[in-house]
Order: C-alpha cells, then sequence, then structure tokens
C-alpha cells in the first residue's frame, strides 16, 4: 500500500469513515475509495453496487470487475446505534444490539429517564439531542432511533439525521403521529426524499405488542437494513 494510501486510511478511521481497499491480483495497483452511499462513487457502476454489498456485509471479497479480478479489503468502523429517549424500549433494545456488535448511546436530557439505575454501564448524554450529536456525530455506521415521543426532542434529533448519513433511521409512533411528524420536519425545510427514509412506525410489523418485543421487531428491521434487505413495509394501522 502506498504511503499516501496509509495516510488516508489511518484518518479514515480516527473520523470513521468506510474505505475499501481494492487491488487488482493481475497488476497489484491498488485504490482506497470511501462508502458509495456516503457520496464517493467510483467512475465504474458495477464496482459501485460491488463495494455496497461488501460494505453491507461488512466482508471482504473477491470480485471480477470489467474482467478483472481483484480483492475488496473492507475497513469498517465499529457498529453504534444512537438511541433517542431513555425509555423501557431502549433497556430491552441495548442488550439485543450489544449481542450483534452495537456500541449503545443513550440521549435524553430527562435526566430522570436517562439515570444509572436505569443504564447501569451504558453510553448516556443528558444534553439536547442536537449539542449532543454535534459532538457525537451520525455516519454511514449508526443506526439512528428515536423513541421519546416528544416533538421537542425527537424533531432536532432527526433533523441531524436526516441531513447525515446513517444506514438506518427510525421512529416511534403510529401512522397519524408520524403524519404530524412529517409535517413539522417538511415545514422545517426536509425534502420529501429524506423523509421516506424514516421507518415509521419503527420496527418490522410482528404484531409486537410491549417493550421486549417491540425491541425484537426493531433490531430485525435494523438488521435487515445493515445487510441491505430492508423492503419498504407496506402501510401500518395506526398505533
Amino acid at each position: 500500500m502506498k504511503r499516501t494510501d496509509i495516510e488516508r486510511l489511518n484518518q479514515a478511521v480516527a473520523v470513521r469513515e468506510p474505505m475499501a481497499l481494492v487491488t487488482s491480483l493481475a497488476t497489484g495497483e491498488q485504490k482506497l475509495f470511501g462508502h458509495p452511499n456516503a457520496g464517493e462513487m467510483a467512475s465504474d457502476i458495477e464496482l459501485n453496487q460491488t463495494l455496497i454489498g461488501a460494505f453491507s456485509k461488512d466482508r471482504s471479497t473477491l470480485a471480477t470487475i470489467d474482467g478483472d479480478e481483484v480483492f475488496i479489503k473492507i475497513y469498517n468502523p465499529a457498529l453504534r446505534m444512537i438511541i433517542i429517549g431513555a425509555v423501557h424500549i431502549a433497556q430491552a433494545l441495548i442488550p439485543m444490539a450489544r449481542q450483534l456488535g452495537y456500541e449503545p448511546i443513550v440521549i435524553d436530557p430527562r435526566t430522570a429517564f436517562a439515570s444509572e439505575e436505569r443504564f447501569a454501564g451504558v453510553q448516556r448524554d443528558t444534553r439536547w439531542p442536537d449539542e449532543a450529536l454535534a459532538e457525537i456525530g451520525v455516519d454511514t455506521r449508526t443506526a439512528f432511533i428515536a423513541l421519546t415521543h416528544d416533538p421537542k426532542i425527537d424533531d432536532p434529533a432527526l433533523t441531524i439525521a436526516l441531513n447525515a448519513s446513517p444506514f438506518y433511521i427510525g421512529a416511534l409512533g403510529g401512522r397519524r403521529t408520524n403524519e404530524k411528524r412529517v409535517e413539522r420536519l417538511t415545514a422545517a425545510g426536509i425534502s420529501a426524499d429524506k423523509l421516506a427514509s424514516i421507518n415509521a412506525p419503527v420496527g418490522l410489523d410482528i404484531g409486537a405488542m410491549g417493550a421486549p418485543e417491540i425491541a425484537v421487531s426493531i433490531i430485525a428491521q435494523v438488521t435487515a437494513a445493515l445487510r441491505g434487505k430492508l423492503k419498504p413495509p407496506p402501510a401500518k394501522q395506526a398505533s
């Protein structure tokens, strides 16, 4: 690997930027690429599609691009799950997320909810989401989930997420709640295309009842998004 590539890779690791090193097996030529979904597109469409698949599977791979056999080495940052709202669903969701390799971060300015007793050993931030997220950041290896049901907390957080590039955005609330949310965020200048990326009601439609089952539905939907298998859900009834 060239020194310039090593320096660029080190910089990418420091700021949690996914990178892929593509090596031609015939010539030994190497080139670094960022994640296409983050705006760094290769000139070859087939290579872009292959990179997206390798990033989503979190797996280095051999591939043939325009007749040239290449090895794609994936350098992915650790997965994070940012949860807005220190609620019962978050308590049930965090152990599952940890088992799947996520670093959970709970943001909630309501200190009575975001207490050490309720979230022992979990990274907690009791600042308002806009302040907390300005420091924490939201990137392509982040699952972003808004659970407070309070527009004063959820809306600013979702605005930041929608203007970033998390691989998943979910928000608690039934159809009517989401319609009102979309109206507010539209008025705040968020485009329809970005708003369509919100999974709301959050989680797969499995008829979940209670916090543990809702957490199961969320972690399943997050996994589908991570692995590139998430399809637009059918219309759900208002909860």
